[in-house]
């Protein structure tokens, strides 16, 4: 059996491991995945959804996720794959109009909503019925100055009476045919030769398989046709939008809000579904688990055959923010971790492609085994260093600003100008030699560290100023960003006084693996080094000094690699914020003379 070639695939080849989830997902019944970061949790994902339609065409498949990010990902990534035709994907709530899907095909960008979806399949109908006049011209049943057209229904019909039994006659007449030379010249029995605009030479040389396949070609015309007939029947909006959910849509998308949002309509529609695949379990409260499992009827016409996990027990878990309710109902565990911790067998991702190694072993030590994928050690990408850096990572100590260390402006408010004023002042550094800001992100670990960062950034980009317009890829905290990653992070610890909810280590390992291929983090070294939960990380940050040190005269592009020898004097250590300030300093009164 031949290969299907009309689909993109997967760039890189999937591990044992990998292939050892998808397997398990296609199988009926209880999948965990338990997925570090940078394993390929999505990629996983998205090929069970694909095996899951190849295999059972007819079974419909839903696809959860706890943010409206994580569900655009996964979402353009099965749309870019193309192994599910676009008439079968839905995406369900607000968060589809940041679906990017122009990007990767001329769809508008809310082409996959409801409303989208009916509104393209009525166009797709449109075009597909000029194909089938085009059709009937060339076959001499209507002229091309008639005004009749065609509907779905007409053309089953003229499927019928005037394709299939053309098709049945050629094959009649190929059985006829006695020799291999008098097979390949098919001139005269090949009946839809005006339509596939041949000419004498070409369908001269034209072959009984190239026929056969057109032949397919026009199957699938005819078959997409029948599949759209219901929506001429139907008129209102509302209805074309219910039958597009309930029949005709095999793989639709929602996050676990949307889906309780919407519970008692689907129930109403007797709406039904064979899979689930749910991403961003760890986060999900239990409840946010259950409510995406219980969207059908509970009779004996519920179908629920599968439900696959994904997720990890090592990062952040569901928020709640009653205290009472988080430390001693534990409402802060979710269904996946309660699995994973009552012995339910789950199948570990153990390579990890995203992040240097040197960068992955500051959270390897919390899972059995991580390993790196040969891409991430063999590239040249991951063998150059960060241009302007010596390092590729490092813990930058950060003392007293102005006097100050952390400030609490506000109940619950939490801000470091200190470390703000450096981060900024690294990153304009950073864009003066000719790095990418929207490869850059900015993290912190309080909201209101993120609004002082904001500010800054107003203010030194501003319009009036040499970087005016210049903006990171991403200012956020660091619960907001789980699942998202850049080339470079830059990272605020905020506190000086306590670590507050940094003693937690699953904020650490989110916070430290969101970069591939540099780290710097900010914060108050003693600090952190009095916490033994943090040991094992902190133990690699000491590997590097905790002074920043840039490479003086380094722009982006540079050819050097990361274990390469940096002269002295190329090498500089920047003592404080001060010191890193006056450098961007004079780089911009450069830019500005020049």
């Amino acid at each position: 059996y031949p290969f299907p070639t009309n689909f993109a695939g997967n760039s890189v080849r999937f591990t044992s491991r990998q292939v050892e989830a998808i397997q398990s997902g296609n199988n009926p019944g209880l999948t965990l995945i338990v997925g570090p970061p940078g394993t390929g949790k999505t990629d996983v994902a998205v090929q069970i959804i694909a095996n899951l339609y190849k295999t059972n065409p007819g079974h419909r498949t839903l696809i959860i996720t706890h943010s409206n990010a994580a569900l655009n990902d996964i979402f353009a990534k099965v749309m870019i794959r193309g192994d599910v035709p676009p008439r079968y994907l839905l995406r369900l709530g607000s968060g589809e109009r940041s679906l990017q899907t122009h990007v990767y095909m001329d769809e508008s960008e809310e082409a996959y909503s409801k409303a989208g979806r009916v509104a393209h399949t009525l166009q797709k109908r449109n075009e597909l019925l000029s194909y089938v006049q085009a059709l009937s011209v060339s076959l001499k049943i209507t002229k091309a100055s008639d005004n009749s057209e065609y509907t779905c229904e007409s053309s089953s019909y003229f499927y019928l009476h005037h394709v299939q039994s053309r098709m049945e006659i050629f094959e009649e007449k190929v059985k006829g045919l006695k020799s291999v030379e008098e097979s390949a010249n098919i001139l005269t029995i090949f009946p839809f030769s005006n339509y596939f605009k041949l000419s004498q030479t070409e369908t001269k040389l034209l072959t009984l398989k190239e026929a056969r396949d057109m032949f397919a070609q026009l199957r699938a015309l005819f078959e997409e046709l029948k599949e759209y007939r219901p929506l001429e029947l139907l008129r209102t909006q509302r209805q074309r939008t219910n039958y597009l959910l309930t029949k005709q849509a095999k793989v639709i998308a929602m996050t676990c809000t949307h889906a309780s949002m919407i519970r008692r309509q689907l129930m109403d529609l007797k709406f039904q579904y064979d899979s689930v695949v749910m991403e961003e379990a760890g986060q999900m409260l239990e409840v946010e688990t259950f409510i995406p499992l219980l969207l059908q009827p509970g009779d004996h016409s519920q179908r629920l055959k599968r439900l696959v996990l994904i997720g990890d027990h090592n990062q952040l878990p569901p928020v709640v923010k009653n205290r009472s309710f988080q430390k001693y109902s534990r409402f802060d565990q979710s269904m996946f971790s309660r699995f994973i911790r009552l012995g339910v067998p789950a199948i570990q991702l153990n390579c990890q492609g995203r992040a240097r190694p040197e960068i992955a072993n500051l959270y390897r030590w919390r899972y059995d085994d991580l390993q790196d994928l040969d891409l991430a050690e063999a590239s040249t990408t991951y063998d150059s260093a960060n241009a302007g850096f010596v390092h590729t990572f490092q813990f930058i100590d950060v003392p007293d600003y102005q006097g100050r260390g952390e400030s609490n402006p506000a109940p619950y408010v939490f801000q470091n100008l200190g470390e703000a004023e450096y981060i900024v002042a690294l990153f304009q550094y950073m864009v003066l030699i000719g790095y990418n800001p929207k490869k850059i992100s900015i993290l912190t670990t309080y909201n209101g560290q993120k609004n002082l960062i904001q500010d800054i950034i107003a203010q030194r980009c501003g319009s009036s100023t040499p970087l005016a317009g210049v903006k990171p890829g991403a200012i956020s905290t660091v619960d907001q960003y789980q699942g998202q990653q850049n080339d470079i992070i830059l990272l605020s610890f905020v506190r000086t006084s306590s670590l507050g909810f940094m003693r937690d280590v699953r904020r650490l390992v989110v916070a430290t693996s969101r970069s591939r291929l540099g780290l710097y983090a900010f914060g108050r070294l003693s600090l952190f080094d009095g916490c033994h939960e943090l040991k094992n990380a902190m133990n690699v940050f000491h590997s590097k000094p905790h002074k920043l040190e840039l490479v003086i005269g380094e722009h982006f592009g540079s050819l050097r690699q990361k274990d390469e020898s940096i002269p002295d004097d190329k090498s500089y250590e920047v003592e404080n914020v001060e010191t890193l300030g006056s450098i961007v300093h004079s780089m911009l009164q450069q830019q500005i003379s020049s």
